[in-house]
């Protein structure tokens, strides 16, 4: 996958993106990415060639300076549907970069990759993820209690709580229709 909007590009990970990635995975503020924890430059290289190789993982770049400020995934599940997801360098919040982002990418999903639906899982404490979401169109499907586990907490699983988002492309198509009205 390879996008332009107006200020970012999405595409594949490069290993020269290590740096970038070891930005925003130093230090990942919500339960799901803290086993991406990375702590040094070598095992970002790891993880930046691991992300080459991976398709479903996208990089989000700037397009002034061509800087990694974040991720977003998608995950093809038979026959048309998509998991997606983002993780963005905290830098660079409230610019508006993951809406653009993952719009292009739910845009392309919906029409070049002829996805039919596309859901998120957000855990119920990452309000900004249920807002990107909401903001994307998405609605909140369902509530799953101690659903899943990402950390430890004196040895014991934390479960999180975490919430199913859903887009159909029926409901992208009359959002974005409305918009260009």
């Amino acid at each position: 996958m390879r996008i332009d909007t107006d200020r970012l590009s999405l595409r594949p990970f490069k290993a020269m993106d290590a740096e970038d990635i070891l930005g925003y995975l130093a230090d990942p503020k919500v339960n799901c990415f803290k086993d991406e924890k990375l702590t040094t430059l070598d095992a970002a290289q790891k993880e930046a060639l691991k992300k080459s190789k991976d398709d479903s993982k996208i990089a989000v770049v700037l397009k002034d300076g061509q800087k990694v400020i974040g991720e977003l995934f998608c995950e093809f599940n038979e026959p048309d549907t998509y998991f997606i997801g983002w993780h963005f360098n905290p830098n660079y919040e409230g610019k508006g970069y993951a809406t653009e982002s993952a719009s292009a990418m739910i845009h392309d999903l919906f029409t070049t990759q002829k996805a039919r639906r596309l859901s998120a899982y957000i855990e119920d404490d990452n309000y900004p993820s249920q807002n990107l979401a909401e903001k994307l169109g998405m609605r909140r499907e369902g509530l799953f209690l101690e659903f899943i586990s990402f950390v430890t907490v004196d040895g014991q699983p934390k479960y999180e709580n975490t919430y199913q988002y859903a887009l159909l492309k029926k409901e992208w198509l009359k959002q974005h229709a409305k918009t260009q009205s």
